[in-house]
């Protein structure tokens, strides 16, 4: 939390796509929060994505990395579109977010899925399965993998067009990003999975072998290793046997993809980025959705409970995200925007969902 009589900064990336109309519902809810406690909050805005591309040719603006570097943390609304989609790789909206996330040293990344129980029947799952319930945080490595290996295009000795991306990974990338999982497990139910393919990749096996050496630092944490691909058939037999899992980036950023349709749509899950201090990036794990922007019609839930979040790794108010989580859950019971929509619930726009679930958190003592 900031220091007293300074000002709590916050800066504000609202990005593409929907990213503005789901990150203002989440600064409604910080504003009058901030309000309440009689704190003094600065908040900066910023630019990054195609916003920054078509503001200043650029996909992150070293004017937005300094202001994120003073920050005490930054919430992030979507990067990306089709508009910019036929750009070169290296300034592309996404790079931006890629480039933040190294230049701030957000190397491990929290992403919460969850089956609240009154969407258990927007859970995909069978009945039975979903029932059984789903809490799990994933811990994905963030700077390092293929994702920011070397990579090129080339050409065979035939003379076939040919590309690669190369997957490499450090000791102490790993130990780093393990210590992380270890931390979030021993706090929640104490049990680790960690997700490679040891079978056929080198850097898996380095991988397997340093997150055992942390682990004998965790004798309370239960670590059990699984090939990615038998986690991805695990999780849809029975998500709730799950508690924490570790990944490196790729795997698990195809993991979490299938988490967030468990949760009962992309809509609902939050992701957390951080490093060695206690600045982080906030953000949903939805994209821009261009179709639906100027239509009110995006859930902001993800983006609301991304603020819940900050409030508990930044800002240190476990307090005020639990208030948060509890008002979101409490307004699901009865408004649906249009993604998680069933009969029986009120359907309401974006700002209705904001409005409702800022009523809510406003009801409860932190």
């Amino acid at each position: 939390m900031a220091e007293q009589n300074k000002p709590l900064n916050i800066v504000v990336l609202e990005g593409d796509g929907i990213g503005k109309e789901v990150v203002a519902q989440a600064v409604k809810i910080l504003k009058a929060v901030a309000k309440r406690k009689n704190w003094d909050l600065c908040l900066k805005y910023a630019l990054i994505g195609g916003a920054a591309i078509d503001a200043e040719g650029i996909p992150l603006p070293p004017e937005t990395t300094e202001q994120c570097r003073s920050a005490h943390a930054v919430l992030l609304g979507a990067v990306g579109g089709e508009k910019w989609n036929r750009l070169p790789m290296h300034i592309r909206p996404q790079n931006g977010l890629l480039m933040l996330r190294a230049k701030l040293g957000l190397y491990a990344n929290f992403r919460h899925a969850k089956i609240i129980p009154s969407l258990v029947d927007n859970c995909p799952l069978k009945p039975e399965v979903a029932q059984k319930g789903m809490d799990i945080v994933l811990v994905q490595e963030l700077t390092g993998g293929m994702y920011f290996g070397e990579k090129g295009i080339t050409q065979t000795e035939d003379g076939d067009e040919a590309a690669y991306d190369v997957e490499f990974y450090s000791e102490s990338e790993i130990e780093r990003v393990a210590v992380y999982a270890f931390e979030a497990a021993k706090r929640r139910r104490r049990v680790l999975t960690s997700l490679d393919k040891a079978n056929v990749l080198e850097t898996s096996r380095l991988w397997r072998r340093v997150v055992e050496r942390v682990g004998r630092e965790y004798p309370e944490v239960a670590l059990n290793h699984m090939y990615a691909d038998v986690a991805a058939m695990q999780l849809i037999k029975d998500p709730s046997r799950f508690d924490v899992i570790l990944a490196s980036n790729v795997f698990g950023d195809l993991l979490s993809n299938e988490l967030s349709m468990l949760s009962g749509s992309i809509g609902l899950m939050p992701s957390v980025s951080m490093g060695s201090g206690r600045l982080g990036l906030y953000e949903p794990l939805h994209g821009p959705a261009s179709g639906l922007v100027g239509q009110n019609k995006a859930n902001p839930i993800a983006a609301i409970l991304a603020l819940a979040l900050m409030f508990d790794y930044s800002l240190g108010q476990t307090g005020i995200c639990h208030a948060i989580m509890r008002g979101v859950e409490q307004t699901l019971k009865t408004m649906r925007t249009p993604d998680i929509y069933q009969q029986g619930f009120t359907l309401c726009t974006t700002e209705e969902m904001g409005d409702a679930v800022l009523q809510s958190v406003m009801q409860q003592d932190f």
